[in-house]
């Protein structure tokens, strides 16, 4: 009988599918992401020392024994790999190590996610490849493109997701075990914040805020950004939340954006406030709770940080359902 559900994080980023599965009970012993801008988030609000190495120079004898993997390798490794170029690109190999580390640590489970593209037609036999490598290690496997809007999270987000559990378990991951619940909104989700303090010149962040990271990134909506409408309603959920400031979706309170030509939109009103949604608004979004604190010096740093995340309330009902599958098995 195992005590603890203790889990290690690979590609952690600021740890939006780490908090997911803490928040169902399992304890993070070890967790790695060589990019150094999300360290400080990441130990401030996990508790957990952020291995920064490169993931190849990790040897698995340092990795604690564990019950579970979590954390996917970056789209490109995985697409490198599929294609089987990855031993000769640095980025591919990054597949390879996670394989190592799987393999020799033999977790009762690991998750992966990645983004939608990984399975449309133009990748589906790369990603089919890739699964063959993880059942040839000794996982059985399911995987679903799942949408977070269905699960608690207030926007249009999908993803692939990947569960593998050892084959002497003799279990395969049923999606259809997690619930859909109502859709969140807008104004459910971001509805009772004040408005947001303007990013300062050059987009730094500001020393001091009421609501922290409640402040938006400033600068020009370029011709790209304003090609397509980039503002939802209150009732509505959100856009998917990226990784650059710069296209991050506009508030609910900006004017209507108007089509004048192919690819070309105006603000039916040039002269009401304008802004887009704040580094706290688009973490809300992502369902991070708001003591969870993003610490960065420039504000496209915390929305980048956040864009990357797996969002919270998705990660945890995965990870609700593993627990209920790990108990039939008495762990």
């Amino acid at each position: 009988m195992v005590n603890e559900l203790k889990i290690v994080s690979l590609f952690s980023g600021c740890g939006g599918l780490d908090l997911g599965f803490t928040n169902a009970g399992f304890k993070l012993v070890f967790a790695n992401d060589n990019d150094l801008d999300v360290k400080e988030t990441f130990e401030k609000n996990h508790g957990v020392e952020l291995d920064t190495r490169s993931v190849e120079n990790i040897p698995s004898s340092e990795i604690p024994n564990i019950v579970g993997i979590i954390g996917g390798p970056p789209c490109q490794s995985w697409s490198l790999a599929g294609a089987m170029r990855g031993l000769n690109d640095k980025r591919g190999r990054v597949f390879y190590e996670y394989l190592r580390i799987l393999a020799d640590k033999k977790p009762l489970f690991f998750l992966a996610e990645n983004v939608a593209g990984i399975v449309s037609k133009a990748h589906i036999a790369e990603f089919n490849k890739i699964l063959s490598k993880f059942e040839e290690i000794g996982y059985t496997l399911n995987w679903k493109l799942l949408n977070s809007i269905d699960y608690g999270v207030p926007q249009e987000r999908k993803r692939v997701i990947v569960v593998g559990y050892r084959k002497d378990l003799g279990l395969k991951f049923d999606f259809n075990n997690i619930k859909k619940v109502q859709k969140v909104s807008l104004k459910q989700a971001i509805g009772d914040l004040n408005n947001s303090t303007p990013a300062k010149e050059k987009n730094w962040a500001n020393e001091k805020l009421d609501t922290p990271n409640h402040e938006h990134f400033i600068g020009n909506f370029s011709s790209m950004y304003m090609s397509r409408n980039r503002k939802k309603d209150w009732s509505d959920a959100s856009f998917t939340i990226q990784a650059g400031a710069r296209h991050a979706p506009l508030h609910p309170s900006a004017p209507e954006m108007i089509s004048v030509a192919p690819d070309v939109r105006v603000f039916k009103d040039k002269d009401a406030p304008i802004r887009r949604l704040s580094v706290r608004e688009c973490a809300r979004i992502q369902t991070f709770p708001d003591d969870f604190i993003f610490q960065y010096n420039i504000v496209s740093k915390g929305y980048k940080m956040i864009g990357n995340a797996v969002p919270v309330k998705l990660a945890e009902v995965i990870a609700n359902q593993i627990v209920v599958d790990l108990k039939t098995k008495g762990y």
